[in-house]
């Protein structure tokens, strides 16, 4: 159990921009928060205290348009694999506790193309790519140690999830060190084990060996649990729902803060590049916040896809400045292998490498994504896809009818704006919300629950006059809306159908010593 204190929020990370040979290897440090929103994080709104991520982010490149999937599984498919989801039958939801399916065992992950490539590989969190056999865990796919969990979501003090649906009747423990349960550290903050494990791994690092260290934190999804003290940080917040969720945020700032410290200790922060960004958008209802995007986590909204992301480290050669090209999730796998100096597999990815682009801050090599393609074998179609400016939605956008609207965050009893020490920063400093404070801000400014009666078949938005979606222009501009409906039917013909199996009754922690394990497949 951690009993030292964490340093402290206002910790300064240096950014000092150094020449490195060309013949080297970079460390890799991909960070990847649980449901945090855009609006969850201080250099969008300064309600939030985060400034050991703020700082990277102002030092390095924020990404401005980058997008991933509505959920989790999915978006974390796409980072392991360079795929998109309904390419390889994870376009339906997250994996649910007990169903027997993963990742599929055919596509190599990026942690094999970096093992390959001679990096030591870690992952220290959250898994939510299938346990239901040991092929489909970490330590099978590509990383040298694991510590952490297999599942969803979990108490982050007692490491246990019940059995799915609801009302839950039995419990069972989700923690591993490798292969082995781990049941000695009931009470322990996983955000604390986390950042000790982390610190552990780099302290005990071969430098002499490139490091790629994924660490996807349990924070800051649901159950809402944080120390008092991060709670009590957020005493301005009355909602009790937010200011918990604020806590855990800045929480996981310090964390980060850590890991960056443990870095510069070893001398290898001259050598390592971090990646930051969220695996889906915030989910209001449990604390998150997406203002003023519209929707929420698990939609095709922005607000469910569109999140705060940075790329940070010596390594670049531009920096201080806000990225608007377009950048989906599946584009992590090729830029990495790129930085790694990997090699890609022998098979089609969907990804597309922005290292040179965002080096140089030229304009992205994408034009167009999926938002998410789920057709085959369901009842309604669902999809969005993106060309240039241009956003078609395919049936219902969020499965919720209260997950379409705007929702501002709960008022704060005053306003407390993250002050960098006073320091000042290029003229190209961060602009992240300018194309927002626009009408549409306006707009939002109260909170709406838009939900027609009767959802169109097809909306059409424009993303850069409009980023908020609140004009559906299918009406206007029927040539554009058929040119997408054309483009969206021929990516429809390569969908490979969803899976979805039936639960399994054997995957009960009670058959496995309370925990829940590999082995009913």
């Amino acid at each position: 159990m951690m009993t030292r204190m964490f340093l402290p929020t206002f910790l300064i990370l240096s950014f000092v921009s150094l020449t490195r040979a060309d013949n080297t290897q970079t460390n890799i440090v991909f960070i990847v928060a649980d449901d945090l929103g855009w609006n969850d994080v201080s250099w969008t709104n300064p309600d939030i205290i985060s400034p050991n991520l703020e700082r990277m982010a102002r030092a390095g490149i924020i990404l401005n348009q980058s997008y991933v999937m509505p959920v989790c599984s999915p978006s974390r498919s796409c980072f392991m694999s360079g795929r998109f989801p309904y390419h390889t039958g994870m376009q339906y939801g997250v994996i649910n506790s007990k169903q027997p399916y993963g990742l599929p065992l055919n596509l190599t992950t990026l942690p094999s193309l970096l093992k390959d490539a001679g990096y030591a590989t870690h992952i220290v969190g959250k898994w939510h790519q299938g346990f239901c056999s040991w092929a489909y865990t970490p330590t099978y796919r590509g990383f040298d140690s694991f510590y952490g969990y297999y599942n969803a979501a979990e108490d982050y003090y007692q490491h246990s999830i019940p059995l799915e649906p609801l009302p839950h009747t039995t419990v069972g423990t989700d923690f591993r060190d490798d292969k082995l349960p781990v049941k000695n550290e009931n009470g322990s903050y996983s955000t604390y084990l986390y950042t000790e494990r982390v610190e552990r791994i780099i302290r005990q690092h071969n430098t002499s060996q490139p490091l790629f260290l994924y660490l996807p934190y349990q924070s800051v999804h649901e159950p809402l649990e944080v120390p008092k003290k991060y709670e009590e940080m957020y005493a301005n917040i009355k909602d009790d729902n937010r200011r918990i969720f604020s806590g855990m945020v800045t929480s996981m700032d310090d964390s980060v803060g850590y890991v960056m410290a443990a870095l510069e200790d070893r001398g290898m922060m001259d050598s390592t590049l971090v990646i930051f960004t969220s695996d889906n958008g915030g989910q209001y209802r449990r604390g998150g916040n997406n203002f003023p995007l519209r929707g929420n986590k698990g939609t095709l909204w922005e607000g469910g896809t569109r999140i705060p992301a940075f790329v940070y480290g010596n390594l670049l050669k531009k920096s201080r400045f806000t990225y608007t090209g377009m950048m989906h999730a599946v584009d992590w796998y090729p830029t990495i292998v790129e930085v790694a100096k990997a090699k890609l597999p022998d098979y089609d990815i969907d990804g597309t490498s922005l290292w040179q682009a965002l080096n140089a801050n030229q304009s992205s090599p994408r034009n167009s994504f999926v938002y998410n393609l789920n057709v085959k074998g369901r009842d309604k179609a669902q999809a969005g896809i993106r060309v240039g400016d241009w956003k078609l939605l395919v049936g219902d956008p969020g499965p919720a009818a209260n997950d379409n609207g705007w929702y501002p965050p709960p008022a704060v009893t005053e306003h407390k704006p993250f002050d960098p020490e006073g320091e000042a920063y290029e003229e190209n400093e961060i602009r992240i919300m300018t194309d927002m404070m626009d009408e549409h801000m306006k707009v939002s400014s109260v909170r709406r629950e838009s939900r027609p009666k009767k959802i169109p078949k097809y909306q059409l938005y424009n993303i850069r006059d409009d980023p908020t979606e609140h004009h559906d222009l299918s009406q206007q501009f029927t040539v554009v809306l058929a040119q997408m409906i054309a483009f969206y039917e021929k990516l429809a013909e390569t969908e490979t159908e969803a899976m979805d199996p039936p639960e399994v009754e054997g995957s009960d922690p009670k058959y496995w010593g309370g925990m829940w394990s590999p082995g009913w497949c």
